[in-house]
């Protein structure tokens, strides 16, 4: 076996700087969004689309990086990519108006998306099975470490400097990955040819498909589902798209863009499962609790980000440990350990109280950060065991795009639940509120009293002390629906321990891609 060079590892560390830079620039702006968005002047409802342009583009591009790799070259691809991304996150920071700022970050998502699966791509293929699992290990700190530290990072930068540098802070490290890249990274001539014989109809179906279902998830709950009618387009659109895609790729295209039969390989379809869970958990619980942060407790974004910091650091010194468990024991086993972790933090967050903030929540951030390690490395190597290294392209961009999606539909359910189970609260909790009811007059007099004392006369310190009930009621109300969100993310991690059994053995710190 060919020992790895350290020009090789250079690559291999550029090319999952530029995965961190992408995977960190999703969830950067949540702490901020309220200052861009007053910034710009605009609402935080409109605001939400600086979100949902980026993963937009971002899931379309991934699967079709290894066609564009293919076509281009990996060196080149990654060379261009990494240049536009630097050009179109400084553009982000020097946003005019809202507009401009949804443009800029759709571009910045096309070419941001692409540095992930090009970073597993070149993990696949400059490192031997055995080397692989450290590969990962460093990868699964761009994909469970970024979204976690995201919030902090996003805040101090708000904070400290203004909201333009959390685009800004792109810069130094953009200019790492393209020297790396341009070091490490072997010249390859291009194959234009394979433009002709490309999949077209297959190209375009997926990125409609794609797009539609990303808009649908992302903005349903705001535009009230199916009560909107451009939702409902969306969704539609979404169902056809995808539907014909499925159809093309398996039956249609005599060169498929995306070698979907690489489900038919047991532990490759059951790891992209656990990914899609994986990726609930780790975006749900990274939007629904700065969002319990700041409504419920009313933190600014530079204490949000303190708060969520427990859950990523840790993991920069428990990811490197992982492949010497790998060594050790079973995949399958960390995999269900890691799981069952990850859940148990989210499970300790159900019982959520008006005292629950800062000091009460380092523990379950800290457990979900022990459990977050060992999923993400091992299912990457349980998955990619029997991948050949021709498929590596397609491999990489469906086990990636399967945990974004994963994060599409944990923010959709999650933001979908927490209304709903916000109103039901609120009616459950208000119907054993009466006048009537003596506990209900007796909290009345004592709220009336306090404003009395404090000057008010008496109407005005009746009506205030009843608006003061109903903030309590919702108050509770909002801390049970929170309780329920973290309720679901758990469940979906604990379900996904039983993928983890049906999937065969692989060999121990060395199954990945293409060690057949």
């Amino acid at each position: 076996m060919k020992p790895v060079s350290a020009r090789d590892w250079v690559g291999v560390l550029g090319a999952i700087l530029g995965a961190f830079m992408a995977v960190l620039d999703i969830q950067i702006t949540n702490a901020s969004l309220k200052d861009v968005t007053g910034a710009l002047g605009s609402t935080l409802d409109e605001g939400s689309w600086i979100s949902t342009s980026y993963l937009t583009t971002e899931i379309i591009i991934i699967p079709l990086s290894g066609w564009i790799a293919s076509i281009l070259g990996v060196r080149r691809y990654l060379l261009a990519t990494a240049v536009l991304f630097l050009g179109f996150s400084t553009l982000c920071g020097l946003s005019w108006n809202l507009e401009s700022m949804i443009a800029f970050r759709a571009f910045q998502g096309l070419t941001g998306g692409a540095l992930i699966p090009l970073a597993f791509q070149i993990i696949l293929t400059k490192l031997p099975p055995p080397k692989r699992p450290m590969g990962f290990a460093l990868f699964g700190i761009t994909a469970t470490f970024a979204p976690s530290i995201g919030p902090t990072i996003g805040g101090w930068l708000t904070e400290s400097y203004g909201w333009q540098f959390i685009f800004f802070l792109n810069i130094v490290p953009g200019l790492l990955l393209i020297g790396a890249t341009w070091f490490a990274l072997e010249r390859t001539p291009m194959q234009l040819e394979r433009i002709r014989g490309g999949d077209g109809w297959g190209i375009f179906t997926m990125a409609i498909g794609l797009a539609a279902l990303t808009v649908f998830l992302e903005e349903g709950e705001r535009k009230d589902w199916f009560g909107s009618p451009f939702i409902c387009r969306m969704g539609a659109t979404a169902l056809v798209m995808l539907t014909a895609f499925l159809v093309i790729e398996l039956w249609v295209a005599p060169r498929p863009l995306l070698n979907l039969r690489l489900f038919r390989d047991r532990n490759f379809a059951l790891g992209s499962v656990i990914n899609v869970c994986l990726g609930v958990g780790l975006y749900a619980s990274a939007y629904v609790l700065p969002l319990y942060l700041a409504q419920v407790q009313g933190y600014n974004s530079l204490e949000i980000g303190r708060t969520i910091m427990w859950s990523g650091l840790p993991q920069l010194f428990l990811m490197p440990l992982v492949p010497k468990l790998m060594a050790r024991f079973d995949s399958r086993k960390l995999i269900a350990v890691g799981l069952a972790i990850f859940g148990a933090s989210c499970f300790m967050n159900y019982f959520l109280d008006a005292d629950v903030a800062y000091d009460q929540l380092r523990f379950s951030q800290v457990l979900r950060a022990c459990g977050q390690p060992l999923i993400m490395v091992p299912v990457s190597s349980l998955a990619m065991a029997d991948v050949a290294p021709e498929n590596a392209g397609s491999a990489s961009g469906l086990f990636n795009m399967m945990r974004n999606l994963g994060g599409s539909v944990g923010i959709a359910l999650t933001s979908a639940l927490l209304t709903q189970r916000e109103h039901l609260h609120s009616n459950r909790l208000g119907e054993a509120i009466s006048l009537y009811n003596p506990l209900t007059r007796e909290r009345l007099d004592a709220l009336g009293s306090s404003f009395v004392a404090r000057g008010f006369d008496s109407a005005s310190a009746t009506r205030m002390a009843l608006g003061a009930l109903d903030g309590t009621v919702r108050k509770q109300a909002y801390l049970q629906a929170y309780g329920d969100c973290f309720f679901l993310i758990g469940v979906t991690l604990c379900l996904a321990v039983t993928a983890t059994f049906a999937a065969k053995r692989a060999a121990a710190a060395g199954g990945a891609a293409g060690a057949h």
